[in-house]
């Protein structure tokens, strides 16, 4: 019984000596990834929005989006089952599904990506943008009110000489 245990082994040893290798040249050769495999999601930091659509669709709350003044996109690579809800619903198509795998890592970290207008700079842009807005709200509101007044005094004219009309002139003899 172990003569033919061993026969078996020797069989399948010669065959794989004299026919074509079966693991791929890997190193060598990249991988062609076959059709429809998933990959891992991508970011083009400088088109999104911080909009928030691609958080409230992620399944596994993988992803983390912090909207202005800090304007951080974050996704947990461990967490994130690639499903590509995030992908199809984001508006400017920042996210897209790339063939291919991240390289595995032993500890579960965040990858984290800030939108390069982001800084000290955005800030104070847009802390200028709201005052230049109040400030023509208030002109507007000025102007309405000034406009509103005009009418109300030219109303009051109107009815002032209606009335004077109506009344009785004295005549001279």
């Amino acid at each position: 019984m172990p003569k033919s245990r061993i026969m078996a082994f020797t069989w399948a040893t010669v065959k794989n000596l004299f026919s074509k290798p079966v693991t791929s040249k890997y190193p060598a050769e990249p991988i062609a990834y076959p059709e429809g495999s998933r990959g891992h999601i991508e970011i083009a930091i400088d088109d999104c929005i911080s909009c928030g659509i691609c958080e409230k669709s992620c399944p596994p709350r993988a992803i983390t989006v912090k909207k202005p003044p800090e304007g951080t996109w974050g996704i947990n690579r461990m967490d994130c089952i690639a499903c590509g809800y995030c992908v199809a619903v984001c508006p400017k198509k920042c996210l897209q599904m790339v063939p291919g795998y991240q390289t595995p890592g032993g500890e579960k970290v965040v990858e984290s990506f800030q939108r390069p207008h982001m800084g000290e700079e955005y800030i104070k842009a847009q802390e200028e943008k709201k005052k230049a807005a109040l400030a023509a709200a208030a002109a507007k509101k000025a102007e309405a009110e000034k406009a509103a007044g005009a009418a109300g005094a030219n109303a009051a004219n109107a009815a002032a000489k209606p009335a004077a009309a109506s009344a009785p002139q004295k005549e001279k003899a």
